[in-house]
Order: structure tokens, then C-alpha cells, then sequence
């Protein structure tokens, strides 16, 4: 299993704390993953990008 798939489980499964979800979204947003899952994987990476957690381009932007 790639490591996303292992980090979307464990997104799915409530185990990513916040910086570990921001990591995964900015990988997915990245990657343009975040675009063609189901629509809550987009919603939730445009509301990351609104609140000024990760960039458009899928950089971090703070941790807290």
C-alpha cells in the first residue's frame, strides 16, 4: 500500500492529528489528488487554502 493510501485510511479512520492531516492534504493538492477524489477531499483542500494552511500550489503555510 503507497503511503497516501495508508494516510487517507488513516484520515478516514479519525487516526491523523491536524498536522498530519495538512501534510496529507497538501500532498494531495500537490499532486492534483485532491481535485478527483470524492468531493469532501476538494472541499476540505479549498477550505485549508481559504484559511491560509497550505498554499494553491499544495506548500504549507503554518502548522498551528
Amino acid at each position: 500500500m503507497t503511503d497516501t493510501v495508508t494516510r487517507i485510511i488513516a484520515f478516514e479512520s479519525g487516526e491523523l492529528d491536524f498536522k498530519g492531516t495538512l501534510h496529507l492534504f497538501a500532498d494531495l493538492i500537490k499532486s492534483g489528488q485532491a481535485w478527483t477524489l470524492q468531493g469532501s477531499y476538494g472541499r476540505n483542500a479549498r477550505a485549508l487554502i481559504d484559511q491560509g494552511y497550505i498554499s494553491e500550489d499544495g506548500e504549507v503555510l503554518k502548522e498551528e
